[in-house]
């Protein structure tokens, strides 16, 4: 018998129920079947990733295990190019030996869109957040002191043009025979510091703290002495950086000079204590001659057992980087992937920002064209992380500093620097004593301070202090042992004793023995002094540089080729290779 039947509600709401469950049923399978789609069929994203020092191969083996491939490889920082699958990229940036993974992007803001009050790693942001704004508004902006940069030369770019904002001391780089290229910038990195410790519109007659158009560095109206040191590929030796920091000395009260800071943005592993080695004891030298000297802890990263050398030596200011997360509120910042970390006795003494600063930039320089698709920002300016921009902001903070203070000491100012700063997160061993923060220095007392560390006596030797980043000629022959550039042997007790009396350098030669009585025939010295444009106070006039390419005398080795050095066993020779790969210039991110 047919019974008819008539649904209920009760079914209704039965048929509701069996069909969600199908519905769930159904989702998990599309779900199932897109994971497998994408196993099969991964996203990639194009990414740079930065090893430590002398781990590129292992990252180029990370991308392959990944399901990656590599697209190149950028020397210059120890870093690769490769597209990666998505899900990959958080894997690999954890692993121990890579420092940072980033994307491998262009199409930064065009000039017609750049706001730096929008922006918080721009200077602006910067030195209202760390306070030198402040200092600016009451007055101090770093007049009559002279800060000493120590790089790779400085370009005419505006911000560093104007009479008087630069002056030029000895080109002591592998190019200073070039004449077309002495004093200049042909890498890019000491444009980008010059700009981040001083640097001042062309337009700008008076420094105001609330102007947000004109690009302005901590210190705008200070004045950099450019002593010239690296190439174009970022290449020195230490014996030429010795050599620099010795000038400095001897130069520190000339007229129109005033140094008063010196900025040393890099570091090499020495392998030998601060108490012998020579590099860390010409910084001392300099320290204990009233030279304010800022140095960057290194960009080692959290595994580093120390800072790198000569942030290794206590008296001097060793200054980490600071991330800051994209936050205006210094309380959310910590220490940046890449800075490193000290041993729990000599750690950074403070931390300033150092993660995608803007600052200026130096068209057809070896980095602008190496980076400038991803780091170019408005047209005019480029954006870089490492420590050294962390020691940049410090340097120009210590002029403001003495600029209200004149006859503030380099210990005094060491303890106000680090008495004063804002609490950051992070260990103590990566960030310091807390992050710069001039608006509290700015109304402190000055504190009474005389450090007291055991002496450094520099008689260690030089190849500790390279530890293998050694500069190579065109041979291959490595400039290693107790030499100096020309092939000279160096004597660093003789050395060590000269730079303590401020005499290393006399009529063009050191002490008579160690640099031989050519050293640096044909460039800097004649008798005791800087022949150059050095004392003008018009640095650019006269320059050669085009404003927009180095074209092929930047970088062809050409200032070292046929005779021009004819005093050491290096004649004829052209230098390239990895001086100092990893542990200078070479480990900023221009990205």
């Amino acid at each position: 018998m047919d019974v008819a039947y008539a649904i209920s509600w009760d079914d209704a709401k039965t048929k509701r129920v069996v069909r969600a469950i199908l519905l769930m049923f159904l989702a998990a399978l599309l779900v199932e079947a897109a994971g497998s789609l994408a196993r099969a069929f991964p996203t990639f994203e194009s990414v740079i990733v930065r090893s430590v020092p002398g781990e590129m191969s292992n990252a180029s083996r990370l991308v392959t295990n990944a399901g990656g491939h590599v697209t190149g490889r950028i020397g210059l920082i120890d870093a690769v190019v490769a597209n990666v699958p998505t899900t990959a990229v958080a894997r690999i940036a954890n692993n121990p030996s890579v420092i940072e993974v980033t994307p491998n992007v262009s199409g930064h803001l065009d000039s017609s869109s750049f706001n730096a009050t929008g922006d918080v790693d721009s200077m602006y942001s910067i030195e209202q957040r760390d306070g030198a704004r402040a200092y600016w508004d009451a007055g101090y902006t770093g007049q009559g002191v002279g800060v000493a940069l120590i790089d790779s030369g400085v370009a005419p770019v505006n911000g560093l043009s104007a009479s008087g904002k630069v002056i030029n001391g000895p080109d002591l780089s592998f190019e200073s025979q070039n004449s077309r290229v002495q004093y200049l910038d042909t890498y890019g990195h000491g444009t980008f510091m010059a700009g981040i410790i001083a640097g001042r519109d062309n337009n700008v007659d008076t420094v105001n703290p609330n102007d947000t158009s004109d690009f302005m560095g901590m210190a705008p109206n200070s004045t950099i002495v450019n002593i010239k040191v690296a190439d174009a590929l970022g290449e020195t030796d230490v014996s030429q950086v010795i050599a620099a920091i010795d000038w400095v000395v001897q130069h520190r009260n000339d007229r129109g000079m005033n140094i008063r800071v010196l900025n040393l943005s890099f570091g090499t592993d020495s392998t030998q204590s601060y108490a012998l080695d020579p590099l860390a004891y010409a910084t001392e030298q300099a320290w204990k001659h009233g030279i304010i000297v800022v140095v960057s802890a290194g960009n080692g990263g959290p595994n580093t057992a120390t800072l790198a050398d000569p942030a290794i030596d206590p008296y001097v200011i060793a200054v980490g980087a600071a991330d800051t997360n994209g936050s205006t509120m210094v309380s959310k910042d910590s220490p940046a992937s890449f800075t490193s970390t000290g041993d729990g006795r000599r750690n950074p003494d403070l931390a300033a920002p150092g993660v995608h600063v803007v600052s200026l930039r130096d068209p057809g320089s070896k980095v602008d064209n190496l980076f400038g698709g991803t780091a170019t920002v408005a047209s005019r300016f480029f954006t870089g992380s490492g420590t050294s921009e962390a020691a940049g902001m410090v340097s120009g903070a210590a002029a403001l500093i003495v600029s209200q203070h004149a006859s503030i000491s380099p210990d005094q100012v060491k303890a106000l620097l680090t008495g004063t700063v804002a609490q950051m997160r992070g260990p103590v061993n990566r960030r310091g004593n807390g992050e710069l923060n001039l608006a509290s220095a700015l109304n402190a007392s000055v504190p009474q301070s005389v450090q007291s560390f055991t002496d450094s006596t520099g008689t260690g030797n030089l190849e500790g202090s390279r530890r293998g980043d050694n500069v190579v000629d065109q041979n291959g022959s490595a400039l290693a042992g107790e030499q100096d550039i020309f092939g000279n042997n160096v004597n660093t007790a003789a050395l060590a004793a000269a730079e303590a009396n401020g005499r290393a350098w006399r009529g063009g030669r050191f002490n008579g023995s160690s640099w031989s009585s050519n050293g640096w025939y044909g460039s800097s010295w004649s008798g005791s002094s800087w022949s150059g444009s050095s004392w003008s106070g018009s640095s650019w006039s006269g320059s050669s540089w085009s404003g927009s390419s180095w074209s092929s005398f930047g970088w062809d080795g050409s200032s070292w080729s046929g005779n021009s050095w004819s005093s050491g066993s290096w004649s004829g020779s052209s230098w390239s290779g990895s001086s100092w790969s990893g542990s200078s210039w070479s480990t900023e991110t221009w990205s």
